[in-house]
């Protein structure tokens, strides 16, 4: 896993689909204002929540497990604790035969469900949000006076 500048942009360019996995109805909550975000970038974001499945979330039906999904996923983020996260590749793994992304938010990592992922071809971030990295990367930060690491010409 190589989690550089050039390797995350990628992903968050190629990436059109996200099923968000365990993101809650409270505007409050990270998995919220992150899938909310996602959206209004353009991505079409599937939230995923069996205590929440049937209601709608910006503006698409949360879903009870990656299962009931049928549509293509390019990417599965992981709002849920590290123990929680290898039935959730599996099962990703198992739905999506064209999945190229498991993303795991701050906080959770699991190096044998990586491996798992890896093994079959599907990249895998761990310990990172993809609303932070895409401000990073695509210059949202440097509006806020932040020093992101990343050179550009555009403010």
């Amino acid at each position: 896993m190589t989690d550089t500048d050039v390797f995350l942009r990628d992903i968050l360019k190629r990436t059109k689909t996200i099923a968000v996995v365990g993101v809650s109805m409270n505007p409050v909550r990270p998995s919220y204002y992150v899938a909310r975000y996602l959206s209004l970038k353009g991505y079409t974001v599937i939230p995923v929540n069996p205590g929440h499945a049937g209601k709608e979330l910006f503006g698409a039906t949360v879903m009870p497990s990656l299962s009931a999904i049928e549509a293509p996923v390019d990417m599965v983020d992981i709002f849920r604790r590290s123990e929680a996260v290898p039935p959730i590749v599996d099962e990703a793994l198992a739905q999506f035969p064209a999945l190229q992304t498991i993303w795991m938010q701050i906080g959770v990592e699991h190096a044998e469900a990586a491996a798992v992922a890896e093994a079959k071809g599907v990249d895998v971030v761990m310990n990172r949000c993809p609303k932070i990295e895409y401000q990073r990367l695509f210059g949202e930060l440097r509006m806020g006076g932040f020093n992101t690491g990343v050179i550009s010409s555009k403010l």
